[in-house]
């Protein structure tokens, strides 16, 4: 298979001796992501302190992020992690009695269930999907267990433990058609599959920029419905969420009209300036090819591994899965060592092994990783 994007491999030096499978977790560092860096420190060290520079980054960030899932800029947060978006989101819930019901799923991200669960306090009743590795009807599932008392849907649009996929348009609509919200959790796809808000009739979306995004931690981008944002009242919030930050009025509370109003404290400013490079490249490249050529690296990933005789966590055909194939490894903390010795970065969760390839990595560099595998562990 050739690799449609082997001109853009010298920008990721740490390919040159190690093979980086690993956006499901950190992807690897980039050209323009060390320059972005440079330039922020080289502006702190000459100016000291450049607000209109570090407020530019953070415009061109969420500039970036609203291209990526085709939405305005306006409806675009920035916030410091997608378990903050989440937290602020869940602020804005009214439960009640006839209305307390969030649906998760047992293999969504930990920490986004962590916030739902603190809700209970104020009302809520968790009521979680028992999802399984290597399934492909999450989105069934989920459609079934949403009604008339359910406040919000929170699903993960690609599963960080195995990469199943969930439909996020067909969840949103049985959502919608039951008065209810849906909340996406897109650190697993954004960076590596399409995503329209629009077209897809998202209400929220989160993701932070350290996987697929090509950045680091320490961001999260928070995408609101422009109808929606103006219904929603977060009491998790800070100076950025008012109309006018630097009125500096103590005694005014205005929200912002748009997503803005979800804004907190001060921004993470370096933070926005890498993810406004990585999304960069992204976004010149374009996502459709990224998510071709990535499907095509799952079906040699999958292919492969059933040849070696390796068990496969994830689902078996590539359009029901994203970016990552998880092999179960009993000792997958050992292993990820092991194969960083033999130059693959892997991501180990549990009892599986990670391999996550981006549009920079090669299909023989995921046969590799794969082949070592077999070899550390049979």
């Amino acid at each position: 298979m050739k690799h449609p994007f082997s001109s853009y491999r010298s920008l990721f030096p740490i390919l040159e001796n190690t093979a980086q499978l690993s956006s499901c977790s950190q992807s690897a560092l980039s050209l323009p992501v060390r320059s972005a860096i440079n330039d922020y420190l080289d502006v702190w060290q000459r100016r000291g302190a450049d607000w209109g520079y570090w407020m530019e980054q953070v415009g061109l960030a969420r500039a970036e992020f609203a291209r990526l899932i085709n939405a305005h800029v306006d409806d675009v947060a920035v916030l410091g992690s997608v378990s903050d978006a989440a937290s602020s989101i869940a602020s804005t819930l009214r439960l009640n009695a006839e209305r307390n019901t969030i649906v998760t799923t047992t293999l969504d991200f930990p920490s986004i269930c962590h916030v739902w669960l603190a809700q209970q306090p104020r009302g809520a009743q968790l009521r979680f999907v028992q999802a399984q590795a290597g399934n492909t009807d999450a989105t069934s599932l989920i459609t079934r267990a949403i009604d008339q008392q359910t406040a919000l849907v929170s699903v993960s649009q690609a599963c960080f433990y195995d990469g199943q996929l969930v439909d996020v348009a067909a969840t949103g609509r049985q959502a919608r058609e039951q008065g209810a919200l849906q909340f996406v959790d897109a650190y697993q796809s954004a960076g590596s599959m399409a995503i329209d808000v629009q077209a897809q009739g998202i209400d929220i979306l989160a993701s932070g920029a350290q996987k697929y995004l090509l950045g680091i931690p320490g961001i999260a981008f928070l995408y609101v419905r422009p109808e929606l944002a103006q219904r929603l009242t977060p009491t998790v919030t800070g100076w950025f969420g008012r109309v006018n930050p630097f009125e500096f009025d103590p005694t005014k509370l205005d929200f912002a009209a748009s997503a803005t109003r979800f804004h907190t404290g001060t921004p993470p400013m370096m933070c926005a300036s890498v993810a406004r490079a990585g999304m960069g490249l992204l976004n010149e490249i374009g996502i459709p090819a990224i998510e071709h050529y990535l499907g095509d690296l799952s079906r040699v990933a999958i292919e492969e591994a059933g040849r070696l005789g390796l068990s496969i966590a994830s689902p078996l055909t590539p359009g029901s899965k994203g970016a990552n194939t998880a092999i179960r490894i009993p000792n997958a903390a050992q292993v990820e060592e092991r194969m960083l010795q033999a130059g693959y970065v892997v991501s180990a969760r549990n009892d599986v092994i990670r391999v996550a390839p981006h549009f920079y990595n090669t299909p023989d560099e995921v046969v590799g990783a794969l082949r070592e595998l077999a070899r550390l562990t049979q």
